[in-house]
């Protein structure tokens, strides 16, 4: 395992796979702790990152975040391609598993704990793991499964009740769970704080057995990698410092709203778009 030569503690830390996704552009590096790292940093959170690459993930644009690199052949690779069907994912390699042993002592007492797997990478006895920590959970990772040919599908989240059980808060697209509101309904009823995304449509939060939508903003969209990402770093930081869910949803949706009028990482929040999101839900 890589670390850096003094780690320092954070505020925010993220666990799973980095990933390298082949686009037409050429490679990019992508993953949920990538892009919800960086929107934490944004929101100035002390942010650090425990994964799984080998040498071709550049790792470059995470610069200043402390990373703790499990060593891999090969890092987790995805390559989309956009259908009239919908998206056809391809996972081409898979990184090393992450388990408590490879989270650093210094870490282990983090206010934030963002579990969040790609590639059924995160196991999932990490939830129990730090009591005394919000602990976000970003599932899709373990929702989807592949074939011998990489081709990947939806799958059942097995053992989702070691998750949901001790978890502060879960957010999950309707894309994960293949629009299927009923296993929605029966999942918020096991866990704490539920969240569902549903792209531009905004969001819906399920919390003491209260159901509340929440619209986003209309924008032009371009690319809305990322967008599920950036929304839960922006919902479990804003929970955090707020510990009203209610106001973390409607913080969340809008600034991830913004991030689908770019690119990749240049979905990243910027100052401004965060001030006024701050002001939005503050009126």
């Amino acid at each position: 395992m890589l670390e850096p030569v003094t780690l320092q503690p954070v505020d925010y830390l993220a666990i799973g796979h980095v990933a390298v996704d082949i686009t037409p552009a050429g490679n990019q590096l992508g993953g949920s702790v990538a892009y919800a790292a960086l929107t934490a940093r944004a929101l100035g959170m002390r942010v650090g990152i425990v994964t799984s690459a080998g040498s071709d993930a550049p790792l470059q644009a995470l610069n200043g975040i402390q990373v703790v690199t499990i060593p891999s052949d090969f890092s987790t690779t995805f390559e989309n391609v956009k259908t009239e069907q919908g998206r056809k994912q391809t996972l081409h390699h898979q990184a090393s598993e992450i388990n408590i042993e490879n989270i650093p002592a210094v870490w282990r007492n983090t206010p934030v704990v963002h579990l969040a797997p790609i590639a059924q990478e995160v196991d999932g006895k990490l939830a129990k793991q730090f009591s005394s920590s919000l602990v976000g959970v970003t599932p899709q990772g373990w929702m989807r499964a592949w074939d011998e040919n990489g081709k990947v599908h939806a799958s059942a989240w097995e053992n989702s009740e070691q998750v949901l059980g001790p978890v502060g808060g879960v957010v999950m697209s309707v894309e994960d769970i293949n629009r299927d509101l009923e296993l929605v309904e029966a999942m918020a009823h096991q866990t704490r704080i539920l969240c569902l995304t549903e792209g531009e449509a905004g969001s819906v939060l399920y919390w003491n057995g209260d159901r509340r939508r929440f619209r986003a903003p209309v924008v032009n969209e371009l690319d809305a990698t990322g967008a599920g990402d950036i929304f839960a770093a922006a919902f479990f930081v804003r929970l955090f410092n707020t510990r009203d869910p209610w106001e973390a949803a409607r913080f969340a949706t809008n600034l991830a709203a913004y991030s689908v009028t770019r690119v990749g990482l240049g979905g990243i929040p910027t100052r401004q778009e965060i001030e006024d999101c701050l002001m939005e839900v503050l009126l």
